[in-house]
């Protein structure tokens, strides 16, 4: 796609008056075309198209030591892909300069944007547990500051996460509920090496005097995000010991009303009402209490607050690709229409559409007149189906133009009119044609 596509595309979004050029965000979308445009390729169509061209394109970028493939050495390293969808990805990839074909050594080799694009998502898929999504825009960071090349939208990056984080962690403390500053404790220590190594990374740019000064003050308030981050693992050992102080031991048992709390957490709700059933007593609600603050309170400890759930990380069973060697096709109802043709078929003279349309009810008689308007149609001897085997038939619709009053199958007036053999019909005078009349049915 040239770039005066791309930019004429790009107008239908913008306000009369305005063009590409006036946006400045747009500027550096702009000039990476080429390497968006890789991207869009990849990831293009469903998911397992892309998981295939992901496959095939790693593959190729992964043996650095022979760089270059032949087709057969493709064919054999791929012998598990059917050779047929191998050759579209190959040839989309090839297409959308993600592979290069030397004409000369007759061998595929990855691009240089498709190096770019292959380095990005190696990167993206080495953080994909809790906490990672900090610990790659960091990365970004370390990389940049290591390549003198820092950019203020990575900074607001890792600013904006830092600050959700921060604000997650001061909801949970605020909440008292144990669960939730556990688990945001957790969190925490997940993302505590990243948050260290971002330290460090400011600490350095803070010192470059070369730096611009809306990039160093994003700096400066990263910098505070994370000292405020730092501070909250104190937070939560204060907001763990006063919850100690107030936990309730059953006994010498060794449990605690934490431990009892845990453990009606993986309870099912039916296993709870079996529990709670002739225990908990039915008491009258003091008047004091207000409703619908009750029924606040209770919406958030029932529905909005955290529960854990046991995440399911099995495989499904493997089964084998269900086989279609063609689409299915819908099947149309056409029983009405052979049951018309037949019908006509079986016409020896003429007949008044007045005796002969109207059946069962208006739907049907309605039908019935407007299936009337296809005989003679020249196109039909092309055709195969009822429709088309009644536009075939040998009879000519006459109508005059009038209305006819009749009375039963819910139809009160019909186009005055009749139908003729072609054979009698050409022995007498010509009445008006039907594609220049008009077909009237009216309802009761």
């Amino acid at each position: 796609m040239s770039a005066t596509a791309s930019d004429d595309g790009l107008q239908e979004f913008l306000r009369p008056g305005l063009v590409a050029n006036d946006i400045p965000a747009l500027f550096g979308l702009r000039k990476a075309r080429e390497l968006l445009r890789a991207f869009s390729t990849l990831f293009h169509g469903g998911e397992d198209v892309v998981m295939m061209r992901l496959l095939v394109l790693r593959t190729l970028g992964e043996r650095g030591a022979a760089p270059d493939w032949s087709p057969q050495e493709l064919r054999e390293h791929f012998a598990y892909v059917d050779a047929t969808k191998l050759d579209t990805v190959l040839a989309r990839l090839r297409d959308n300069s993600l592979l290069t074909w030397d004409g000369e050594t007759q061998r595929y080799r990855v691009s240089p944007v498709g190096r770019q694009a292959l380095s990005a998502l190696s990167l993206l898929l080495q953080f994909q547990g809790e906490g990672d999504e900090l610990a790659y825009v960091t990365a970004q960071i370390a990389a940049g500051e290591a390549t003198g090349r820092i950019g203020s939208e990575d900074l607001q990056h890792l600013l904006s996460r830092l600050n959700e984080l921060r604000g997650d962690f001061d909801r949970a403390v605020l909440s008292g509920s144990e669960h939730r500053i556990r688990a945001a404790a957790s969190t925490l220590k997940s993302v505590w090496r990243w948050v260290e190594k971002g330290t460090d990374i400011v600490r350095t740019l803070a010192q470059d005097t070369e730096l611009d000064p809306a990039t160093h003050r994003v700096a400066q308030q990263i910098g505070r995000a994370q000292s405020a981050m730092l501070r909250q693992a104190s937070v939560f050992q204060r907001a763990l010991n006063q919850l100690d102080r107030h936990r309730v031991h059953l006994g010498a048992s060794g449990l605690s009303s934490s431990d009892v709390n845990q453990w009606l957490r993986t309870l099912e709700a039916e296993q709870l009402a079996a529990l709670a059933r002739e225990v908990v007593a039915g008491r009258l609600a003091p008047a004091f209490v207000l409703g619908d603050i009750a029924l606040d309170i209770a919406d958030f400890e029932l529905v909005e607050r955290e529960r854990d759930v046991a995440a399911v990380e099995t495989l499904p069973e493997a089964c084998g690709a269900p086989e279609q060697t063609a689409p299915p096709l819908t099947s149309n109802d056409y029983e009405l229409a052979q049951r018309w043709q037949t019908e006509l078929a079986a016409l020896a003279g003429d007949a008044r559409l007045s005796a002969l349309v109207p059946c069962a009810d208006f739907a049907t008689s309605a039908y019935r007149l407007s299936l009337l308007g296809l005989l003679g149609d020249p196109a039909a001897h092309a055709r195969e189906g009822a429709l088309a085997e009644l536009a075939r038939l040998p009879l000519r619709l006459e109508l005059s133009g009038a209305l006819e009053a009749i009375e039963g199958n819910d139809v009160a007036y019909i186009s005055a009119g009749r139908l003729r053999p072609l054979a009698a019909h050409l022995s007498q005078e010509p009445a008006r044609p039907a594609d220049k009349c008009s077909e009237e049915l009216t309802d009761e």
